[in-house]
Formats: C-alpha cells, sequence, structure tokens
C-alpha cells in the first residue's frame, strides 16, 4: 500500500508525467463534450425509444465510444478506423507487399501502413454513416430530411469520426496509452451511471441473492480477464558465443514470451461485425410491405441476442477468428529467421525450419486457452440472462473486457515512465 502511494506522490511530482495525464483528461472531456451535441433533425424522445428496445444498436453504441446513444457527431466513434485497422491487417497477409511494409520495412513502413490505414478509414466512415442514417430515418428517429439535410449529416459524422481518430492518435501520442482505447474505455465508463441508476429504480429485496452472485460472478470475470490478457508462455531462448577481435561476446540466456491471448478483443469485434449484419439487413428491410420480404425481415430481426442460436454461432466465431488473428499478427517463420540471424537458439531445437514448427506448436496450444476463454467472454451477458431473468444485470463481457485491459495497459504506462524517471 505504501509503494502504491509512493507511486502516485511520483506521477503527480514528475511534471511531464503530469503533464501527460491532464492531456489525456483534457482530450476525453473534449470527447464526452462532442458525443453530447446531437446531429440536426433528431427525435430525442424516438431515440430513447429505439435504444431501450434494441440490443443491436446498444453493441454498436459501445464502439462508438458512447456517441451513438445521443445520435452526437461522434455517432460512429473510433468503429471505422478500428475497421479500417483490422482490414489493412488481414490483407498482409494475403499481399506480400503489404506484408514486407508491415514486418520488414522498419518504423518508416509501420508509419506509411498506418498512413493507409486512416486514408482508408474515410470510405468507411463515409460507408457506415450513410447505412445508420438511412436506417435511423425509416424508424422515424430523423426527422423528415431533404437531400441537402442528409449530405449535410452525413458528412458531419464523417468528420466527426476522422477527428475522435485525430484525437485518440494525439494521446497516444502526447498522452498515456492508446488514445483509441481509452476513448472506447471512456464511453463504457460514462454508461455506469445510468446503469446504476437502472439497477436502483427496479431494486427488489427478494433479488438480494441474485445481485450478490452477480457481484461475485463480475469480481471472478475481472480476475480472469487480469490473468489471461497477463498469462504468457515463455519459451527460452540462448545467444551462442561470438569472438571479435580479442573479446567474446554473448553467451547470455533469456526467454521469448507468448502471450494466452495476444489477439486482444479484435475476435470479438470480428464475430459482432458477423452476426450484427442479418439484424442490419431485417431492420433496412422493414419498410418494405412484399409478404416475402416482410418475413425475410421477420426472420432476420427474430436473430436477436438472447437466443441460443446466436450464443452458439457467437462462440464458435470467436473462438475461430482468435486462431485467424493470431496468424495474422504473429509470424512464427519470420521469428525463427531473426533469432537465426542474431545467433540465438530455442535449447533443444535446430535453427529454422524446426524453431518455427516449434514455436508455431506451442502457440497452437495457448491459444486454445485463450480462445475458449474470450468466447465464454463474449456469450457471458446472454449467459446471465439465461440464468437471472434480468436484462438489467447482464455483464457485459465485452465491455469489461476492454475496461480491464485499458486499466492494465495504463498502470503498466505509468510503471514504466516512473522507472524512467528513477533511473
Amino acid at each position: 500500500m505504501q509503494n502504491f502511494w509512493h507511486k502516485i506522490k511520483l506521477t503527480w511530482t514528475d511534471t511531464t508525467l503530469r503533464k501527460r495525464i491532464l492531456f489525456v483528461l483534457f482530450a476525453l472531456v473534449v470527447f464526452r463534450a462532442l458525443a453530447a451535441v446531437p446531429i440536426p433533425g433528431t427525435d430525442v424522445d424516438a431515440l430513447a425509444r429505439f435504444l431501450t428496445n434494441n440490443q443491436f444498436f446498444g453493441i454498436l453504441n459501445i464502439f462508438s465510444g458512447g456517441g451513438l446513444s445521443n445520435l452526437s457527431i461522434v455517432m460512429l466513434g473510433v468503429g471505422p478506423y478500428i475497421t479500417s485497422s483490422i482490414i489493412m491487417q488481414l490483407l498482409t497477409m494475403m499481399v506480400p507487399a503489404l506484408k514486407r511494409l508491415y514486418h520488414e520495412e522498419g518504423e518508416a513502413g509501420r508509419k506509411k501502413f498506418s498512413q493507409w490505414s486512416r486514408l482508408f478509414t474515410v470510405p468507411l466512415a463515409a460507408i457506415q454513416g450513410w447505412s445508420l442514417l438511412f436506417i435511423l430515418e425509416q424508424q422515424n428517429i430523423l426527422f423528415p430530411l431533404t437531400v441537402f439535410d442528409r449530405i449535410t449529416n452525413l458528412f458531419i459524422v464523417v468528420a466527426g469520426s476522422i477527428l475522435l481518430m485525430w484525437l485518440g492518435e494525439l494521446v497516444t501520442e502526447f498522452g498515456i496509452g492508446n488514445g483509441v482505447s481509452l476513448i472506447i474505455f471512456a464511453g463504457i465508463v460514462s454508461r455506469l451511471p445510468t446503469v446504476v441508476g437502472e439497477l436502483a429504480f427496479t431494486f427488489d429485496v427478494s433479488q438480494i441473492p441474485v445481485y450478490l452472485g452477480f457481484a461475485a460472478a463480475g469480481l471472478l470475470v475481472i480476475a480472469g480477464i487480469v490473468l489471461v490478457t497477463e498469462a504468457e508462455r515463455p519459451i527460452p531462448v540462448t545467444y551462442a558465443k561470438r569472438v571479435r577481435g580479442m573479446k567474446m561476446y554473448g553467451g547470455g540466456s533469456t526467454y521469448l514470451p507468448l502471450r494466452v491471448n495476444s489477439a486482444g478483443v479484435i475476435p470479438i469485434i470480428f464475430a459482432l461485425s458477423i452476426l450484427l449484419f442479418p439484424q442490419m439487413i431485417g431492420t433496412f428491410l422493414v419498410r418494405f410491405s412484399h409478404p416475402v420480404v416482410a418475413k425475410i425481415s421477420a426472420v432476420l430481426s427474430s436473430f436477436s441476442q438472447t437466443s441460443i442460436l446466436y450464443g452458439a454461432l457467437y462462440f464458435i466465431f470467436v473462438f475461430l477468428f482468435t486462431y485467424f488473428y493470431t496468424a495474422v499478427t504473429f509470424d512464427p517463420e519470420a521469428l525463427s529467421t531473426n533469432l537465426q540471424k542474431n545467433g540465438a537458439f530455442v535449447p533443444g531445437i535446430r535453427p529454422g525450419a524446426s524453431t518455427s514448427d516449434y514455436i508455431s506448436k506451442v502457440l497452437t496450444r495457448i491459444t486454445l486457452l485463450g480462445a475458449v476463454f474470450l468466447g465464454f467472454i463474449a456469450v457471458l451477458p446472454i449467459i446471465m440472462q439465461r440464468l437471472t431473468g434480468i436484462a438489467s444485470l447482464a455483464i457485459g463481457g465485452t465491455s469489461i473486457l476492454i475496461v480491464v485491459s485499458v486499466v492494465l495497459d495504463l498502470m503498466k504506462k505509468v510503471d514504466a515512465q516512473i522507472s524512467m524517471r528513477e533511473y
């Protein structure tokens, strides 16, 4: 405890660190202020009724950082930028030139790669913005608009998404932690007072055991997320001794840490993108009166997030995407080549192809645990609704995973800054 207060004191007394923290707080205040400004022509009462009965937009609201709940000028949030980054990373698996740019050309290559991701964000934001505005207008959440009004709203939401992307990168550069993650984190945390208010309003004395069980489950989930997020499998690495002139170099030993959950929350985003697509089509087709189209719309809309089929598919998609994304972002062959170039080897394993196969085998085994855990976290809200029968008590597994991961990353960054200042 004494060490904790000592770190807080060092954090606040260090001028550079204090400025970084204050910059993060200022950026988050700016973001929340923007999230409170609605786009023109919004029917606030109709929006509130719509969001209350629509879990589809509730999930989208998480990744918009809470901007969608007010239909604000930043209603798209950092979603288009995240989608753009994911697509660009997937393309590295299919386009050799992109793979070389990202993995082999160093910092300059990664900067160019990031610039392309930013440029790709603009058309994605335009497509997502047009789709959402069209659906919301069909639900009578937006007042009747002229063509000029629709174009104006589209420009506003696209500009808002680009502004948040820029704000997130400023936080990453001049603040502490990942700016995009912190924006999503701020949106999730800002919903806590509303959730607590809803629970207080619907409080039932006879449900006290359920509330206590819910609290215990929440603590266990947080502990599990911390454990799996921090878990890693060390692979020992030894450097061969080399003689240069009259001196001997190398000969040391270290280890290569392989994370159990190296994919983070990305597989859940992938799975949501696929599973929410049928519901978006169903919402889009509601406006048509043709019997066949109406039937298709009803079937797609009934694919709710509380159904057993939805939960099963959600778990399977998260499981598969965890392996897929790990394969995209982690290249055992390149790692083996780098080890061999630097005169390093895994004890008992021959350099080259054997080392690559060994690393792949270990990674496949530990990713199994990470994939199962992510799948469980994803379907946890459905499980809690089934067990308790109280929709407002559903643990937002994805939200908790994001919040805990951001807090852990922030603590590591602060500790690293403090250690650097002390030394």
